[in-house]
């Protein structure tokens, strides 16, 4: 029978990510995820909540991202799966941790939410620095082609595109 390893979480970060770059180029980031499930006690009739701290793993073009886009309290969707390793510390003892590693990810939230805020800079909110766009600038020929009126067919043509040989 098959087995399924998959997490899907919808949380905040809990501090900006840690990010990695090794010998080889490739980066690794960091970060802890809290969700909050919230209920109304039976008994006391009072509000609860509890909050659980997970932490994910990002990869590679994720990796980068997590590192350029994402701070402290962005709200983010994630999904992986769970990865347990073996560790040993200073002082010589083994130890275990288990993590999320994120297969895909997605900004949720305003823009103003996900990161540091913005600060009178272009930079959507996102704590990118000042040099990077916060989107690409529109190409000046579709700019143009926006503002000019619709060019009309030549009389005796149709609208149809069925007459056109492709």
């Amino acid at each position: 029978m098959a087995s399924v390893n998959k997490v899907i979480l919808v949380g905040n970060l809990g501090r900006d990510p840690e990010v990695r770059t090794f010998p080889s180029g490739d980066r690794v980031a960091n970060v802890t995820i809290a969700t909050t499930d919230k209920w109304k006690d039976k008994q006391s009739n009072e509000m609860r909540e509890a909050t659980e701290w997970h932490r994910v793993v990002f990869n590679g073009r994720l990796a980068e991202i997590v590192e350029q886009y994402l701070r402290k309290g962005a709200q983010i969707y994630v999904e992986g799966s769970l990865r347990t390793r073996k560790w040993t510390d200073k002082d010589g003892i083994e130890k275990y941790t288990t993590e999320i590693r994120a297969d895909q990810m997605q900004m949720l939230g305003s823009r103003q939410g996900m990161g540091e805020p913005s600060q009178g800079g272009d930079d959507g909110g996102y704590g990118r620095p000042a040099a990077a766009p916060a989107r690409p600038a529109a190409a000046p020929a579709r700019a143009a082609a926006a503002a000019a009126p619709a060019a009309r067919p030549p009389s005796g043509f149709d609208d149809m595109d069925d007459d056109i040989p492709f």
